[in-house]
């Protein structure tokens, strides 16, 4: 049987190339006959079009010369009134044979064509046949025809006959027939079919409203046991982006297969037999809130100095374009959301691109040797008059703000439904959960510009230090980057794990500028923060916070968090209403600002300058309190009131927001000093309408102090690399699980744990636009000289003055180790032939004045003083 196989197999093989070659010339006949029919069609379609247009005008407009006049009045005295549909029927003949609807023309269809026009004509005739007089008369038959008096020769013949035999009511039954079985076979169409044609449209419409109600259903009802629901929401459920892109059907289609594969194959436990709930509507909370994804860039960041104000230590000379990429900010405590018409209050999320390191790509730029430091009573000795600082402005005109327009505008994208992709994760996080014994089920999800946040809920019994474990497990299961639990949520009976979406969307300053929340905020210090996991566009004011500290690893989006801030603070005060004070030991960060009628001195960018400027702070403020003394009066919202009821304006003060960019390294130059000026502006400094922003990038003890925490309670925190830095900036840890581009935790005063941000981003190309409309509202700014002469003087130590903690051998250990060229103790030993306590003493002594460098293990240390320096400043001291 195996051998008469194969032989019938071989058989089989040697034949199939001759039939093959067969049918290849049967086809190609077959077809070269369509086509010589198709052509022959498309002939008559043309002459059928050319006789009813012809015939068309001898009967309308007796246009067509004596022929067709003729013919038109043969054709109205044969058919009567029909006479007139003949031209169309053929030009409508012709142009079905043209376009392939007719699939032939033979001698049958024509016989069925002039049926179906004798069926017209006898329609037509019942209007005239008189059914008590069915006489016979042609020619007064032919006459009424062309006169349009009768239907017609043929019309009234047949008419009359038929009336005869069945009546006029079977006279208009049999021609309907007729002429619907005429059309029908003419068109060679099945009754079938053309009634399926008729009923497909309203069929598919209602298919398809019927088949999103199910889809909307089956994703509520995925999670519905015993009438349990899941809310979705997500910043993209706007009617223009979900659902409406007919290139997503296909995907969709699959999506549902997938979901009913889980829901049939009892995927969350369920009983197969159980029958899960039918809702009508799905339970979907719609945000009107668009957020958009975060698209990378290479903007250059940092804009040269205009020239307008240029002075040592406080900016740079010409242009300087260093290659970053910005960063995004936010802020603290008291923020405001609006929710249903209410007053509420969150936070939202800040949205940032990655930064380099200030100094990263940075040409032609001198990198300044590590600044001296000065001692706490040589610090405190530069006293900067209060009255001195006020900048002399000439203003064009009343002051302008910057127009919205000036920011760049979000980009709207076509996210899809993504409903379906967020209950399918929580279906698997659900499964993840049972696998580990954990009785537990989501019952909201949450997507935000950078992360989506899965609600979770504990049955009864179960710890929830049983969900906090299994974050490594639950990562693997979703495949995500990186996952975080804030375990409980805050105000609810749940857990929330908070996984980070594959494309963070960008939360553009200009979305927060033009809202409601910023425009109808009363606080002149009030800056954009960006849009929390909902969506909702979020702003805070300093006012409320009253101090606030910034820290995070490098690129993280400190810098650009600043930016955004400065600009809010533009885009809602005045000059008159608010002044700064930008501290930016970086160089580049804060210089482009120099020249905006706001800041109340130059961008100060030596920390010895900064130190001077901060003791400037703090007499600012011991002012201002022996101000409200004398007016008795508590605040300086109150004291200002007083006085325009006095009708002193002139004695009305502004509000001062001091912005420190780089904490690190003002403690390494003078740690003392800048401690004590932060901390006592943090104590005492809100009611006198001063606010500190300090921003650091390394989140370390020595940098962050304890006495600088405790007096600055409102804190954000972005990225950092380790749990203990997130300790040092929140006390807790969770910042080393942020995914950076703006991604943060922000604490404010008030609130008992921090929340996960997102927050606004803010290109340099707008901050520059910005700072140059506002720049072009004053023709020019001028400092008092004075003041700068007072902080010029603070920028060199004093080694020759004499204080409590001096000693009589000070200024000859200085000269000392400034020509040895390194210091030690033992060195000092053998010199002067003093103790080891005294020696060490003396070390640190000019340690503290910036004199030498700090301890490196068992080496020398290093002088930071040159003999010239030395020298200038013993003149110095001889002259005074």
């Amino acid at each position: 049987m195996a051998q008469a196989k194969k032989k019938k197999t071989t058989k089989k093989k040697s034949e199939s190339p001759a039939k093959s070659k067969a049918k290849a010339e049967i086809r190609q006949m077959q077809e070269k006959r369509k086509a010589d029919q198709r052509v022959i069609d498309v002939i008559w379609g043309v002459i059928f079009i050319a006789i009813g247009v012809f015939l068309f005008a001898a009967e309308q407009f007796h246009a067509a010369g004596n022929l067709g006049n003729s013919i038109g009045d043969a054709l109205k005295g044969i058919f009567g009134l029909v006479g007139f549909i003949v031209p169309w029927y053929l030009v409508a003949l012709g142009i079905m044979l043209i376009v392939n609807k007719l699939t032939h023309i033979s001698g049958k269809s024509f016989a069925l064509i002039f049926v179906m026009l004798l069926m017209l004509c006898i329609l037509n005739s019942g209007r005239f046949i008189d059914s008590e007089i069915l006489a016979y008369d042609l020619g007064k038959f032919y006459e009424d025809g062309v006169s349009l008096k009768g239907g017609g020769f043929f019309g009234m013949v047949l008419g009359t006959f038929l009336t005869k035999l069945v009546g006029k009511v079977g006279l208009f039954i049999f021609s309907i027939v007729v002429i619907i079985i005429g059309i029908l076979l003419v068109a060679n169409t099945p009754v079938s079919r053309g009634i399926e044609k008729i009923s497909d449209k309203a069929e598919e419409r209602k298919l398809l409203k019927e088949k999103e109600k199910e889809q909307a259903a089956e994703q509520t009802d995925l999670f519905a046991e015993n009438g349990r629901d899941i809310n979705i929401i997500t910043p993209f459920d706007d009617a223009g982006l979900l659902g409406k892109n007919p290139e997503k059907k296909e995907k969709k289609s699959k999506k549902n297969n997938v979901l009913k594969y889980m829901t049939d194959n009892n995927l969350f436990g369920r009983d197969e037999k159980e029958e899960l709930p039918k809702k009508e509507e799905p339970a979907v909370l719609k945000e009107t809130q668009i957020s958009y994804g975060l698209e990378s860039s290479n903007t250059p960041s940092g804009y040269g100095l205009t020239g307008e104000v240029s002075y040592s230590g406080y900016g740079l000379d010409g242009n300087v374009f260093p290659k970053e990429e910005p960063e995004t900010g936010t802020s603290e405590n008291s923020f405001v959301r609006v929710k249903d018409g209410k007053k509420s209050y969150g936070l939202s999320d800040i949205n940032d691109a990655p930064k380099k390191s200030a100094l990263d790509d940075v040409s032609g730029i001198t990198v300044m040797e590590e600044p001296a430091k000065l001692t706490k009573k040589e610090a405190s000795s530069i006293t900067l008059d209060p009255s001195e600082m006020s900048a002399v402005q000439k203003p064009k005109g009343k002051y302008k703000k910057p127009s919205s327009d000036l920011l760049n505008k979000p980009k709207i994208q076509n996210k899809g439904n993504i409903n379906i992709d967020l209950k399918m994760k929580a279906a698997k996080l659900e499964e993840t959960l049972k696998n580990f014994h954990v009785d537990a089920r989501v019952i909201q999800v949450t997507q935000g510009p950078a992360v989506t946040r899965y609600e979770i809920q504990p049955n009864v019994g179960v710890k929830v230090n049983s969900i906090v474990r299994l974050a490594d497990d639950i990562a693997l299961n979703l495949e995500a980057k990186s996952i975080r639990i804030e375990a409980p949520i805050p105000g609810k009976a749940a857990v929330g794990i908070e996984v980070e979406n594959d494309k963070i969307n960008m939360v553009t300053l200009r979305e927060i500028i033009d809202s409601k929340e910023f425009k109808e905020a009363k606080s002149k210090i009030t800056f954009a923060v960006g849009k929390d996991i909902a969506g909702k566009a979020i702003v805070a004011d300093l006012k409320g916070m009253p101090h606030l500290l910034i820290a995070g690893s490098t690129g993280s989006g400190k810098s650009v968090c600043i930016n955004s801030i400065i600009t809010s603070i533009l885009y809602k005060a005045d000059p008159d209403e608010v002044k700064l004070v930008l501290i930016d030991p970086k160089v580049v960060e804060l210089g482009n600002y120099n020249g905006i009628p706001h800041l109340l001195i130059p961008v100060v960018t030596e920390p010895a300058k900064a130190a001077a400027a901060l003791n400037w702070a703090v007499a600012e403020m011991t002012d201002r309190y022996k101000k409200f003394a004398e007016s008795q009066v508590r605040d300086l919202e109150s004291y200002n009131e007083t006085m325009r009821m006095n009708g002193e304006e002139e004695q009305v003060m502004p509000q001062i927001v001091i912005i420190i960019d780089e904490l690190a390294d003002l403690m390494m130059a003078a740690p003392s000093q800048v401690e004590e000026s932060i901390c006592r502006l943090a104590q005492m400094a809100r009611a006198a309408g001063m606010h500190l922003i300090v921003a650091t990038q390394r989140p370390s003890v020595d940098i962050i102090t304890g006495v600088i925490k405790a007096n600055i309670p409102s804190r954000i925190a972005f990225a950092v690399s380790s749990q203990f830095d997130s300790r040092t900036i929140l006390d807790m840890a969770g910042a080393e699980k942020l995914v950076g581009k703006g991604d943060m935790l922000f604490n404010p005063l008030g609130m008992g744990k921090p929340v996960r941000v997102q927050g606004t981003f803010v290109s340099d190309s707008e901050v520059h636009d910005v700072i140059q409309h506002v720049k072009g509202q004053v023709e020019d700014v001028e400092y008092a000289g004075e003041v700068m002469n007072t902080i010029e003087k603070g920028n060199l130590p004093q080694a020759g003055g004499k204080d409590e903690t001096s000693d009589e051998l000070l200024q000859e250990a200085i000269e000392c180790v400034v020509s040895a060229g390194q210091a030690s103790v033992s060195m000092l030993q053998r010199r002067f032939r003093i103790g080891y306590n005294r020696a060490a003493r003396i070390v640190d002594m000019m340690e503290a004045r910036g004199i030498v460098g700090p301890q490196d293990g068992s080496r020398p240390r290093q002088v930071l003083l040159s003999e010239d320096e030395l020298n200038e400043m013993k003149n110095e001291v001889e002259t005074e």
